[in-house]
């Protein structure tokens, strides 16, 4: 997958798209106005950029979305623990439960879908 990295304004714009789409461009514009204070100008060039890299097309006037937030989601999740525990995920998951335990049923949950992600010989 590409690499994706969005300014904080990109992400809450990628966002609105997100929740909106199928959304034409004239609404988008209205849209970014009424929630950013853009000009149509500004509109238009962040929404160029966000296509230029993959994650969005506009077509004749139809911006839809050309990775899901889930699938975006899923590359930043990675994309953090191969940057900040050199791609282990014990290592992450020490640091996310910080000492804290988990109920019977989460350990099942977890255990459950490490499972799932086992490779069979």
């Amino acid at each position: 997958m590409k690499e994706y990295k969005l300014a904080e304004l990109e992400s809450k714009f990628a966002e609105l798209i997100w929740q909106k789409e199928p959304i034409t461009s004239p609404e988008l514009v209205k849209l970014c106005e009424e929630e950013f204070n853009w000009k149509k100008s500004t509109t238009y060039t962040v929404l160029k950029k966000l296509c230029d890299r993959g994650l969005f097309q506009n077509e004749k006037a139809v911006v839809t979305s050309l990775v899901s937030r889930e699938e975006f989601n899923g590359y930043k999740s990675r994309k953090f623990v191969e940057d900040s525990f050199g791609g282990s995920i014990p290592k992450f998951l020490t640091a996310f439960m910080g000492g804290k335990k988990l109920s019977a049923k989460q350990a099942e949950e977890i255990k459950n879908l490490i499972d799932s992600f086992k490779e069979s010989n």
